[in-house]
């Protein structure tokens, strides 16, 4: 078994918690997939990404974790940050990019532990609440 990931989610604010054991609770606030813009487009956000990942005890625990963002399969942005994870535990990394939007639409963060499986996570930029109806 290699280091595998876990989940990924854009959030608003990440805490971590001591809890008996010992143990470490991770509070995610604000998980969300879409974002109304704060004013119109064109615009860059930097919307933060967490990626939870686990080690299994028999492996080294360590490798590259990769980020690749795509609008329409083209890629706009990418990330590569080293991961270390102790075997036998779990570990979360925060990733950020500047993403340039000259129009509302998805973008795709598609995201891998050196060569293995990958987990994509659609990120989608709204209008203005002001341009909504309602």
């Amino acid at each position: 078994m290699v280091m595998e990931i876990l989940a990924a989610v854009f959030i608003e604010n990440i805490e971590l918690r001591p809890a008996p054991g010992p143990s470490t609770r991770i509070d995610l606030a604000g998980v969300h997939f879409s974002m109304a813009a704060p004013r119109p487009v064109p615009l860059t956000i930097d919307p933060h990404l967490v990626v939870l990942v686990r080690c299994a005890a028999d492996e080294m625990g360590t490798g590259a974790l990769e980020t690749v963002f795509r609008r329409d399969g083209e890629q706009v942005a990418r990330n590569v940050q080293p991961l270390q994870v102790e075997p036998g535990r779990f570990a979360y990394r925060l990733v950020k990019a500047e993403l340039a939007f000259d129009d509302y639409g998805t973008i795709e963060a598609t995201v891998r532990i050196d060569l293995g499986s990958t987990v994509t996570v659609p990120f989608t930029l709204l209008p203005p609440a002001s341009d909504q109806p309602g």
